[in-house]
């Protein structure tokens, strides 16, 4: 069936959450004179923060003990003494500071501008409503989609079915019309596939390579899928 409605995820496809959080740490850092050498702690934090999505993904752990562990852990690794209550105050300003940094992936808008004219386009997000909202209001592309489903309106998140459930009932569209895009092998591509609906999945880890899955490593490649 023909494709009328294109489902993007945020983080990691569009928004660029390495660079923009690298900024918001520097920042907090620099505001709180906090001793450490930034590619160092990022060095650490990075696949950290990954293993807490993927535990918060699967219901392992709740919001605030991803917000708060993801920082812990990393402050341990590196023998920096501070106490869980200002790390808690750290993660409420890294919160707030991560939305006002807004580097996209190079070609976001250009494919945005494509598809657009051609395709209902939506947001598939695990993100927390409020600050995916600023994501996308100060980053400017808010106003390429039609519909934002979180998982805090779905009630569940990616991969659930759920969520892909949810997202296109708010579109008012179809599993067999609709495809999803996306960074994340096991939360947007295998999770929309067991909807069934359609996949794309934005690898820019070229190293990495998965077998009968539809794939990009630039944005402006998927031109040549839609």
């Amino acid at each position: 069936m023909k494709i009328d409605h294109v489902f993007f995820d945020l983080d990691h496809t569009l928004w660029d959450f390495e660079k923009n959080s690298a900024l918001a740490i520097e920042t907090i850092f620099k505001k709180h004179a906090i001793n450490l050498d930034l590619q160092q702690f990022l060095f650490h934090y990075v696949p950290i923060n990954i293993k807490y999505w993927e535990w918060y993904r699967v219901d392992k752990i709740t919001q605030f003990e991803l917000r708060l562990g993801r920082l812990k852990d990393t402050f341990q690794l590196l023998n920096y003494e501070i106490d869980d209550d200002k790390i808690i105050f750290l993660s409420e300003e890294y919160i707030e500071y991560l939305p006002k940094f807004n580097y996209l992936f190079d070609g976001a808008i250009e494919i945005l501008d494509y598809l657009k004219p051609k395709y209902n386009l939506h947001i598939i997000t695990n993100g927390f409503q409020e600050i995916q909202g600023n994501k996308l209001k100060n980053s400017n592309i808010q106003h390429y989609f039609d519909t934002v489903t979180n998982s805090e309106m779905a009630g569940v998140k990616k991969p659930n079915p759920l969520i892909f459930e949810y997202a296109v009932k708010e579109a008012k569209a179809t599993k067999s019309n609709s495809i999803m895009i996306g960074d994340c092998i096991d939360a947007d591509v295998n999770g929309a596939l067991n909807f069934g609906m359609d996949a794309i999945l934005f690898n820019i880890d070229t190293s990495k390579s998965y077998e009968n899955i539809k794939q990009v490593s630039h944005l402006l490649e998927l031109k040549n899928h839609l």
